[in-house]
């Protein structure tokens, strides 16, 4: 019989080929920037998407601070700590985390990290994230492309 055979492809952490990316968040809602983020590390955008390799892109946010909450998430929107102590549980709004060093990116860092998979793969994915407050990053080595993040869907 002649006829065509394909064959589904299963990356592994050989095959896969990950790319470098910046993405600049001004202007951008949090809560939508960090889901098309957490695609990008997971490589849900990419046709060789194997669920149980790390095959996303390694991604920079830059200009984090300028981000944005819709509605009155800025000042009511609670973010819940625990310091491991009795009565040590600590709440931040992202307006006072705003103003603590790396404030902004923890936001950005708990926001994508609840939308990658819990467990060991989610805790890999989560270190190809770097989040910078401003336009300058440490990682013009890599060659990272420019992409908008607005034509993902």
């Amino acid at each position: 019989m002649d006829t065509l055979s394909y064959k589904t492809i299963s990356a592994n952490r050989e095959t896969v080929n990950k790319e470098w990316v910046v993405v600049d968040a001004t202007d951008q809602v949090v809560g939508r920037l960090c889901s098309k983020v957490a695609k990008l590390i997971r490589g849900k955008y990419k046709p060789n998407f194997t669920p149980h390799v790390d095959c996303g892109d390694n991604v920079i946010i830059i200009n984090a601070e300028k981000v944005i909450f819709t509605g009155k998430k800025e000042t009511d929107k609670v973010y819940t700590r625990y310091t491991g102590y009795p009565g040590g549980q600590r709440f931040n709004t992202p307006a006072e985390l705003r103003k603590k060093k790396d404030g902004v990116e923890r936001i950005i860092r708990h926001a994508v990290k609840g939308m990658l998979p819990k467990g060991r793969l989610g805790r890999q994915l989560l270190d190809n994230l770097y989040v910078y407050e401003g336009t300058e990053h440490k990682h013009e080595a890599q060659k990272p492309k420019a992409i908008d993040i607005n034509q993902y869907k």
